[in-house]
Formats: C-alpha cells, sequence, structure tokens
C-alpha cells in the first residue's frame, strides 16, 4: 500500500488542512449534542476515547465506539447522542487550547473530542468533496496511539498545546484516509482506493504525474484489467468515477501551483496535463466556480 498512502501524504499537504478541538466532552448519562451546518471551508469530526454514543446526520446513523471516528467531509447538520441513562445537566469550563463539557457529580461514561479541520478554498475543498457525507473509521492501533497522546496534552492544557492538537488531527485524518475497508464501517470506498494495490498504484500515479495523458485505457492496462472492470472496481473501491478523480487531483495540484508559484497560467495548465489554456479555464471554473486568474487573486489577498 506504498503507492495509495503517498497519493494521501501528497493530497494532505496539498490541501493544507488544520485540525482543531472545539470542545472536550466527559458526559454521563443520556445527551444530545445538536451540530449546525458547519461554516464553509469546515469539516466536523467526532472522535470517541472511551464510552459509546451515536452520530445522526439526515437518515444515517452511525454507532462510535473508542477509538471510532466520525467525519462530516459535507459539513452537513448532524447529531451526537448517548441513550444510556437519566438526562443530566452539564457544565462548559474554559481552558488553554479548548473548553471541557462535564456532567457535575458523576464518573465519565464518555470521552468525547468535538471538532473541525479548516481547508483553504481549492486543494482542500476538492479533497473533501470526493468523499462520502459521513465517514466513519475505526481506527487502528499506531492511530489510537495517537489518541491516548491528545487525551494526555488535553489533561495537560498548557503552552504548546494547541500546536501539538492540530499536529496529532493531521495525522489521524492521514490514518482515516488510509483505513483498510474492513475498518471503515458504514463507509462506502473512499477515493484513496487503500486496500486494493492496483487501484492505490493508479491513484497514486495520478498524483505524483498529474500532467501525463491518464485515458481509463491506459489506468486499466497497468491495473491488468479490462476497461469495463477497471471501471466497476474502481468506482466501487473509491466512490467515484475516474474521470471525477483524475480532473480533481489535477484540479488540486493546478490550486496549489497558483498559490504557491509564480508560473503562468498556461505553464500550469500544460502541467496538470491540459493542452490549451481555454480548456484548462474552463475545467478549473467547473471545479472552484472561479477562474484561475481570480483564484490566484484571492489567494494573494488571503495570504
Amino acid at each position: 500500500m506504498k503507492g495509495a498512502s503517498d497519493s494521501v501524504s501528497r493530497l494532505v499537504r496539498l490541501a493544507r488542512l488544520e485540525g482543531e478541538v472545539d470542545v472536550r466532552c466527559l458526559l454521563a448519562g443520556s445527551f444530545a449534542l445538536e451540530n449546525p451546518v458547519a461554516a464553509p471551508g469546515s469539516v466536523p469530526f467526532h472522535l470517541v476515547l472511551a464510552g459509546r454514543c451515536t452520530v445522526t446526520s439526515g437518515a444515517t446513523t452511525v454507532h462510535l465506539g473508542p477509538g471510532d471516528l466520525a467525519l462530516l467531509p459535507h459539513g452537513d447538520a448532524h447529531r451526537v447522542t448517548a441513550t444510556e441513562g437519566p438526562r443530566l445537566a452539564c457544565e462548559e469550563e474554559g481552558g488553554t487550547a479548548f473548553p471541557t463539557r462535564r456532567t457535575p457529580g458523576a464518573e465519565p461514561q464518555v470521552d468525547l473530542f468535538c471538532g473541525h479541520y479548516r481547508f483553504e478554498r481549492g486543494a482542500g475543498a476538492l479533497v473533501f468533496r470526493l468523499m462520502p457525507a459521513l465517514v466513519h473509521v475505526s481506527l487502528d492501533s499506531p492511530a489510537l496511539t495517537l489518541a491516548e497522546v491528545l487525551r494526555g496534552e488535553a489533561g495537560f492544557d498548557g503552552p504548546g498545546t494547541r500546536a501539538i492538537v492540530a499536529a496529532l488531527l493531521d495525522a489521524l485524518l492521514a490514518m482515516a484516509l488510509r483505513s483498510r475497508p474492513e475498518q471503515r464501517l458504514d463507509t462506502p470506498g473512499l477515493w484513496t482506493a487503500a486496500g486494493d494495490d492496483a487501484l492505490g498504484r493508479a491513484v497514486a500515479g495520478v498524483v505524483e504525474r498529474p500532467g501525463e495523458a491518464w485515458t481509463i485505457d491506459r489506468l486499466a492496462a497497468a491495473a491488468g484489467m479490462s476497461r469495463a472492470t477497471f471501471q466497476r472496481r474502481f468506482t466501487a473501491r473509491t466512490g467515484t468515477t475516474v474521470v471525477a478523480l483524475v480532473t480533481a487531483i489535477r484540479m488540486m495540484v493546478a490550486a496549489e501551483q497558483l498559490t504557491r508559484s509564480e508560473h503562468s497560467v498556461s505553464r500550469i495548465a500544460k502541467e496538470v496535463g491540459y493542452r490549451s489554456e481555454s480548456a484548462f479555464g474552463q475545467a478549473f471554473r467547473a471545479a472552484l466556480g472561479m477562474s484561475p486568474a481570480r483564484y490566484r487573486r484571492e489567494a494573494a489577498a488571503r495570504r
């Protein structure tokens, strides 16, 4: 899975994500936490270290236990609930890095971190747009170790805590994206194609060399499959189509180039596989809602 993991690393870096805990919940009894639609550029998450709760978004409900991470890539409104025991009042106390919500006078049954990932308009938006509306991952042993470090930092809550927490959350997201299919409970395929060596290598190839002519026939031949078999398997394992993923990856790389380099738009177009600046501009507008030139101006203004 080296190729797929490398593609995860590259795209996470391109997205320039920043994780932040909004509140830690140490609660007993039953509760219901309402979460409105997230602000633009924000993706909510919930990480359970102890106890059990559920996340409901629309008609979908997932059950979380220790070591489970729920991510809402489209920022949909949702509710986090627990139904064991009586409904008890809770209090929120401030902290250096983030507040903690507690059930006073009761032993906590649920240890829950609620937060969000912020991303820049461009690559970050495309990374999450490729995901299903609700991602539910059961973390593996290395990720659980990081989660325990997060718990320790939350207890320390002193100088450096905010920076350490942000770094831990970035690592946890990367681990969730590279998770194997059996870890992704209630979640359809992810664009990483983790768990499928042939498809993982194909995704990594597009990420590493977006300017090459990545036709469906070429990718299918590289995977040793017929065109029809490759397309069916690709959609089942990645949750998207070949064309949609190739285009999204190219636009992520282009957005990064427009933001971080002084290369001309025509040069960037060629570097991500477009023969003409016009065709590139149309694809970029379709993906990000503005021309490459305007995107570059707005990115410069934000910096």
